[in-house]
C-alpha cells in the first residue's frame, strides 16, 4: 500500500473534488490519497464523496497551517 498526495490549497471548490475523483481513478487498489486542502466547502463534499464510492477515510485532521488533510483509501 502507497501514500500519494494531492495538494490542493488554494484552489477554489470544487475542484478539490474534481482533482480527487480523477487522482483516486489512477491509484491501485489499497493505495491511500493524501488531500491537502483549505476549503471547509470540501470538509463535506470529500467525505461525502469517498463515502458513496465506498472508499474508507483513514483519517480526518485540520492542519496547523493551512486547512485540512483527508486521507481516502481505494477500497476497489
Amino acid at each position: 500500500m502507497a501514500k500519494h498526495v494531492l495538494e490542493t490549497v488554494g484552489e477554489v471548490c470544487p475542484f478539490r473534488l474534481i482533482e480527487a475523483k480523477k487522482a483516486m481513478a489512477d491509484l491501485p487498489v489499497g493505495d491511500e490519497l493524501v488531500i491537502n486542502f483549505d476549503c471547509t466547502q470540501a470538509t463535506e463534499s470529500i467525505p461525502e464523496w469517498a463515502a458513496e464510492s465506498g472508499y474508507p477515510v483513514t483519517e480526518f485532521v485540520k492542519a496547523p497551517d493551512f486547512g485540512w488533510v483527508i486521507t481516502v483509501q481505494k477500497a476497489h
